[in-house]
C-alpha cells in the first residue's frame, strides 16, 4: 500500500469510530484521564499540522493560531497548551470545524506525501502510528464517559468480550534471550535498542484469565484481605471502596458489565477486562502465582494467542539500555514517562489493525484501568 493510502486509511478510520455518535457525545470527558472524540479528532490532525506541515510544506500557513494552544497534548517544547482536566470545556471550535480542520490538514499532506523525502516519510509514519494510538484512546475514552450515563448507550460492537480456551501451563527454559526491536520497519523508541537478558526459567499461562476466575477471588474476599495486595493497591481499595472490576455492576445477585454496545450480562468464560496493576498484582498473588515480566512475556508470546488484552507485567516502565532520547519536541513522545509506570505487552480489542508487535511496550500508572487491561499468570519453576 502506498504512504497516501496508508495516511488516507488511518485518517478515515479515526472519523469512521465516530459514525454513530450524537454531536453532545464529541465533547464527554468524564475524568481528566480522559478526553473527548472531538478533541482527540483535532490532536491527531495538529500532530500532522505542527510537526510536519510547518517545517517540511513550503508556504503552508496553519489553520488558526490558537489551534496550538487548545489541541498540543503534554508537548512542553510547543508552547503553552489547555489544562488537561479542560478540553471538555471546548465548545468552540464545533465540531464541524475540526472536521474543516482535518480536511484542510488532509488536502495540505496529500500534496506534501507526492514528493516526500526519507526524512518526511518517517515523521509520517510516526504520525499515523500516533493517531492509531490515538484511535484505542477514542474507543475506550469514550466508553469511560459515556458509561457514566445511566441510559447505558450504544454506540459501537467491537465484541469486547470473546470466550477463553481452557488454560495450561507453558515451559520455557532458562537462557539468554534477545529483547527489543531489531527490525528495518516502523517502531517506537522506547522498543530499541535490542539488548539480552538472562531469564530463570519459569511457566506462563497459554490463556488469560476470565471473568469467571476473577469472580471466585471476589466471592472469596479477595477485595477484603490485605494480605493479597501491595501497600499502596490496599490504600486504593479501601479509599475508593472497590469490590469488582471497572464497569461491572450486580444488581439482584447478577452481574453485569457496560460495553460500547450496551450493558451486557456478565460472561464467565470471557476475557477480564478493566483491571489495574493492583487488581492484577493480587488476583495472581491469590492464585499463588504472579504476572510475567516484560521480557519474560515476550520470550514466550509465540507460544500463545494474544492481542484480545493489554496484559499487565510486573516490569517497570523502564530504558533499554543505549535508549536515547531524539532532540526537539518529539523527544518527550516516550522517554519523559519512564517513571512510576507498569509496562503492559500484546494489544486489545481496540487496538487498529496492524498497529500491535511483540516489541510494543504500552505502559501506565497501576491504578489506571479504563483500557482494555487483563492478566496473564506467570510462575518461577
Amino acid at each position: 500500500m502506498s504512504l497516501l493510502k496508508q495516511y488516507q486509511s488511518v485518517r478515515s478510520h479515526s472519523v469512521n469510530l465516530c459514525k454513530n455518535l450524537l454531536i453532545e457525545d464529541f465533547s464527554l470527558q468524564a475524568s481528566e484521564e480522559v478526553s473527548p472524540p472531538k478533541w482527540h479528532l483535532a490532536h491527531t490532525t495538529w500532530f500532522f499540522e505542527q510537526f510536519i506541515l510547518v517545517n517540511y510544506l513550503k508556504g503552508y500557513q496553519v489553520k488558526h493560531p490558537q489551534f496550538n494552544f487548545l489541541f498540543n497534548s503534554y508537548y512542553n517544547a510547543m508552547g503553552r497548551r489547555t489544562a488537561r482536566n479542560q478540553r471538555g470545556l471546548m465548545t468552540r471550535p464545533a465540531v464541524s470545524e475540526v472536521f474543516e480542520y482535518r480536511a484542510y490538514v488532509d488536502e495540505a499532506m496529500s500534496q506534501l506525501i507526492q514528493d516526500a523525502k526519507e526524512e518526511v516519510v518517517k515523521l509520517i509514519t510516526l504520525g499515523l502510528n500516533h493517531e492509531q494510538q490515538h484511535q484505542e484512546l477514542l474507543i475506550t475514552d469514550l466508553k469511560y464517559s459515556l458509561w457514566h450515563n445511566p441510559l447505558d448507550p450504544a454506540v459501537m460492537d467491537i465484541q469486547e468480550y470473546s470466550t477463553e480456551a481452557k488454560s495450561h501451563w507453558i515451559d520455557v527454559k532458562e537462557g539468554i534471550y534477545q529483547i527489543g526491536y531489531s527490525g528495518n520497519d516502523f517502531c517506537f523508541d522506547n522498543e530499541l535498542r535490542a539488548h539480552r537478558v538472562f531469564l530463570e526459567p519459569f511457566s506462563i499461562a497459554s490463556s488469560l484469565v476470565t471473568n469467571g476466575e476473577y469472580l471466585e477471588f471476589m466471592e472469596s474476599g479477595g477485595y477484603e484481605e490485605s494480605r493479597y495486595w501491595h501497600d499502596e493497591g490496599w490504600s486504593w481499595v479501601q479509599n475508593q471502596s472497590q469490590k469488582a472490576p471497572l464497569y461491572w455492576e450486580e444488581v439482584d445477585g447478577k452481574w453485569t458489565y457496560y460495553t460500547l454496545a450496551g450493558r451486557k450480562d456478565l460472561d464467565p468464560e470471557a476475557s477480564l477486562a478493566h483491571v489495574n496493576f493492583y487488581e492484577a498484582s493480587a488476583f495472581a498473588a491469590w492464585k499463588g502465582a504472579r504476572l510475567p515480566t516484560e521480557f519474560e512475556w515476550e520470550v514466550a508470546q509465540s507460544k500463545f494467542s494474544w492481542g484480545k488484552r493489554w496484559e499487565w507485567t510486573n516490569s517497570a516502565y523502564l530504558p533499554y539500555p543505549g535508549f536515547s532520547i531524539a532532540p526537539g519536541a518529539l523527544g518527550e513522545y516516550n522517554g519523559k514517562f519512564m517513571v512510576n509506570q507498569m509496562v503492559l505487552r500484546g494489544a486489545s480489542v481496540a487496538t487498529s489493525e496492524s498497529h500491535s508487535r511483540p516489541t510494543y511496550r504500552n505502559f501506565f500508572h497501576p491504578q489506571f484501568r479504563w483500557q482494555f487491561m487483563g492478566i496473564r499468570l506467570a510462575k518461577s519453576l
